[in-house]
């Protein structure tokens, strides 16, 4: 049975098939998308879904699944969920798939841990984020897979994170918490014109992917929920997040590459990743944070056409020492603060470790970072850098940023780098006049693509 609503305008500029064309970095947020819909649709009503916001549909849609990977080299196939509410455990999904929610539908998470899957820790942190051991599955979840698209007509997800918060504050918690959507060892996923409600943990997890899309959604959670996280790339290249606003309890986007010994084992970089034109809200954490799991490296990131509002910190970089990996060659411009703690912070005695395995002496680098145009109103403070004092910071410049702050201080520890046009005035390891700065993040935007240099 085919769906003409699922045929819809949506997918004029959702056609991962320029994104599979598009294969250099520049191309990541610049594709020009184009109708192009699967030829094959069904329904999940025609496998015996209920859309009541009582019965389990799980069954219904492992089924629906199972069928359509029947049309994978006959151009793919679309699930259609009409509206309802949707009740279900994890979905896994298929290539060469598009899951479609109608205006209207809401895929509602089940709140009982019973239908959730449960698998094995991810190789780069070595065991379950939150708890040693398992973790449970992602409500929407594919591994090794390739073009695959979740949109919609403004649909939802709701995680229905409650039950899953509680357990964590309260101590039951069994195995980590899951996401809403995680992808692993994937390449050419499109997620666009959603709404994403009530995580348990975080919201969209792309993680060892490639050529990952994220645009047009909307993330929301209460501010009470403790660690729920908006969209995190982690160990994964060639991603573009736009065109979207994100309020949730902690960061709104986390760039991440796995734990201490395991991410640097592991060895793969979180690169290639263009942001831009997002609304953040953070009130426990950042707008947009860097690690604090880096080691296996967060590299060449453009950043730009940002609002943040009523966060605890607008941008932040964060590491520790036994991280071992990088964070270098990112651009940030365009960013507009409002209501914020402390603008941008540097911290390098941030977060835990896995275990008591790890290397003291694996040192991070942070540096060839570039902050620029920067705006902002009813800022604490302006800046918080913190370094190592076996690996300084270093490169970090700033340019073109005003901001309106409660203290005139800078907090500067083993870092360097150079500034122009900063208010307040920065930190004296941050005025050299005489170095250059370099930053690798490629501006994607307009006829200007390449490297931003400073020489002050």
């Amino acid at each position: 049975m085919k769906m003409p609503v699922a045929l819809v305008w949506l997918l004029a500029f959702t056609n991962l098939l320029s994104l599979i064309r598009g294969e250099t970095n520049n191309a990541v947020c610049k594709e020009t998308f184009k109708l192009d819909p699967r030829p094959h649709s069904v329904s999940i009503l025609e496998f015996g879904a209920v859309g009541d916001g009582k019965s389990l549909n799980t069954l219904a849609f492992q089924n629906a699944i199972f069928y359509l990977k029947s049309f994978a080299d006959k151009g793919g196939a679309q699930l259609y969920v009409p509206p309802g509410k949707w009740l279900t455990g994890s979905i896994n999904l298929t290539s060469h798939l598009t899951l479609f929610l109608e205006k209207g539908a809401t895929i509602l998470a089940s709140p009982d841990p019973s239908h959730w899957d449960v698998v094995s820790p991810l190789p780069s942190y070595g065991r379950g984020v939150e708890l040693p051991g398992k973790r449970y599955r992602s409500l929407i979840n594919g591994d090794n897979l390739q073009d695959v698209v979740i949109t919609g007509d403004n649909g939802t997800f709701d995680g229905q994170g409650a039950a899953w918060w509680e357990s964590l504050e309260s101590g039951s918690l069994n195995y980590s918490r899951p996401h809403i959507i995680e992808f692993v060892s994937s390449k050419h996923i499109l997620i666009s014109n959603l709404t994403f409600l009530n995580a348990p943990a975080v919201n969209i997890h792309p993680v060892y992917c490639s050529h990952v899309h994220v645009r047009k959604v909307l993330i929301e959670t209460s501010v009470e929920t403790p660690y729920v996280l908006g969209v995190v790339p982690d160990s994964s290249d060639n991603v573009c997040i736009e065109d979207s606003t994100i309020n949730v309890g902690h960061d709104a986007v986390s760039l991440k590459s796995g734990w201490d010994q395991y991410g640097i084992s592991y060895g793969r970089p979180t690169t290639a990743v263009h942001i831009r034109n997002l609304s953040l809200k953070s009130p426990t954490g950042a707008g947009i944070s860097f690690g604090s799991e880096m080691s296996g490296g967060i590299s060449d990131v453009t950043v730009e056409l940002l609002t943040i509002r009523s966060s605890l910190v607008g941008v932040a970089f964060r590491t520790s020492r036994g991280r071992g990996g990088y964070i270098r060659n990112i651009t940030i411009s365009d960013v507009d603060l409002s209501g914020v703690g402390t603008a941008i912070v540097a911290d390098g005695h941030a977060g835990s470790h896995a275990d008591d395995k790890y290397d003291p002496d694996a040192l991070p680098v942070v540096a060839n970072i570039v902050m620029r145009n920067f705006t902002g109103e009813d800022v604490g403070l302006a800046g918080n850098f913190t370094g190592i004092g076996e690996s300084p910071f270093t490169s970090i410049c700033l340019a073109d940023i005003h901001l309106q702050t409660s203290s005139e201080a800078w907090v500067c520890s083993n870092v360097s780098g150079s500034s122009d046009d900063v208010s307040p005035e920065p930190c004296a390891e941050l005025t050299s006049s005489s170095s250059s700065c370099v930053a690798g993040g490629v501006i994607y935007g307009g006829d200007t693509a390449g490297q931003w240099y400073y020489s002050w």
